[in-house]
């Protein structure tokens, strides 16, 4: 199944809008704090990818993935964690990731 890019379009810069400022607010919300690892092993710039993405972990049957991806104006929950996060040089950087990783776009898409 392939999203509708002009039914979803709206709605994915919203997302990567959003997930850039979000960012920008806890990044400014880390000044003068440490960036140490936590004892489960992730920096505060992890845990907060982290806990992004997991607001959209849900299971979704394909009856009604097939139905939402044709009707719906917002793109499928793992659409709307891993295309913001495929967009993210922040992301990139948190996690180490390089050019050619499965998470990181060849051509990034940035609003702002």
């Amino acid at each position: 199944m392939h999203e509708n890019g002009k039914l979803v379009e709206g709605e994915s810069i919203a997302d990567l809008g959003g997930l850039t400022l979000a960012y920008a607010a806890f990044q400014k919300s880390l000044h003068g704090k440490s960036s140490e690892k936590d004892a489960n092993g992730f920096t505060p710039e992890q845990r907060f990818f982290l806990g992004y993405a997991e607001n959209w972990a849900v299971n979704v049957r394909p009856e009604l993935a097939r139905l939402q991806t044709n009707s719906n104006p917002h793109p499928l929950p793992k659409f709307r964690a891993n295309g913001p996060l495929s967009n993210s040089a922040e992301f990139a950087k948190a996690f180490g990731c390089k050019k050619g990783d499965p998470r990181v776009r060849a051509q990034v898409c940035k609003i702002w």
